[in-house]
């Protein structure tokens, strides 16, 4: 391939990364969903488990020229290139879409609260197909799961959760498991665990802090959401070798129970948006009512249209 044709094909991975973190961004459609929808999904999952720590064992010998022509070779074969591309895409949405949603969430509260109902109900929805109820170890495995979520999602549990690095490492170390895995999306795992607001306010003042460098900020100003970012990035690392391959494995060996245990958790979820609404509608006229009715089914129908171009694509 030549030079301009590889950074040709770089870009184009760069530019499916954005769409990648543009879903994962919001809870309902993953990242590993738009993947699918543009053929990146197999590449992505086989450099992933084509990463090889032993590679390391050339940085002693990078300044000779056999030590930089190995390691450069190493890089390729496990697809490093690709996966710089694509992270730097979706991390390029990621940031921009925090922006958006810090101050959706500051201004409209109650609207962005419907509309990830209406994401998540969709997403229960299109899912719905693979649940399975037909042995009592299934139905359990259904209650257990809508139980879960609920009591999870209510707002007494949910602001019990602290905004410490350890916490945002554990919420990393799931978080990921959606950008992988088609059909469930991280951003889901973040809201019910109640770090999705907090995360996406600390994302925009980091980026904030760091451009304000730029016109003589302070360095320190970096280090509070700096932690935190850090925090989450070293969690959702270990989850991607974690509990992404446990849920993988989990599809693999007992896939209908999986899925309606996942299905199941979605459904009890929703709990929250629809007390996020009301904890944030003062004022329960028509038009504010009405409002939330159309931005709901707004979130509702982005899931069910991307559904219908995977409808062909066999979830695995």
């Amino acid at each position: 391939m030549s030079r301009r044709r590889s950074v040709r094909a770089l870009v184009v991975v760069y530019l499916k990364g954005i769409f990648m973190g543009a879903a994962d961004a919001v809870p309902g459609v993953s990242g590993g969903t738009i993947a699918l929808i543009t053929g990146i999904y197999e590449r992505l999952i086989a450099a992933i488990t084509a990463l090889d720590p032993r590679a390391l064992r050339y940085l002693p010998r990078l300044h000779r020229r056999t030590g930089r022509a190995a390691f450069r070779d190493a890089l390729v074969e496990m697809d490093i290139p690709f996966l710089m591309a694509l992270g730097l895409g979706i991390a390029t949405a990621l940031v921009t879409v925090a922006r958006l949603m810090a101050y959706a969430f500051e201004t409209y509260p109650a609207y962005v609260a419907a509309l990830f109902f209406g994401l998540i109900a969709a997403s229960a929805v299109v899912l719905y197909e693979y649940v399975s109820l037909d042995t009592p170890r299934r139905v359990a495995v259904a209650v257990f799961g809508f139980v879960l979520a609920f009591v999870v999602s209510g707002p007494e549990v949910g602001s019990s959760f602290s905004n410490s690095p350890t916490i945002v490492f554990f919420a990393g170390t799931i978080a990921i498991a959606g950008m992988i895995l088609p059909g469930i999306s991280g951003a889901f795992f973040l809201y019910v665990l109640g770090q999705y607001e907090y995360l996406s306010n600390t994302l925009t003042t980091f980026t904030n802090r760091l451009a304000g460098l730029l016109s003589g900020g302070s360095v320190g100003g970096l280090v509070e959401p700096g932690i935190v970012i850090v925090a989450f990035g070293v969690g959702a690392l270990i989850g991607l070798f974690s509990i992404s391959y446990a849920i993988r494995w989990a599809l693999a060996n007992y896939r209908a129970a999986t899925l309606t245990f996942l299905v199941s958790l979605m459904v009890g979820a929703l709990r929250l948006p629809v007390t996020d609404v009301l904890d944030h509608t003062s004022n329960p006229n028509p038009t504010v009512i009405g409002t939330i009715l159309v931005v709901a089914v707004l979130g509702g129908v982005l899931v069910l249209v991307v559904d219908r171009f995977t409808e062909d694509i066999e979830f695995s």
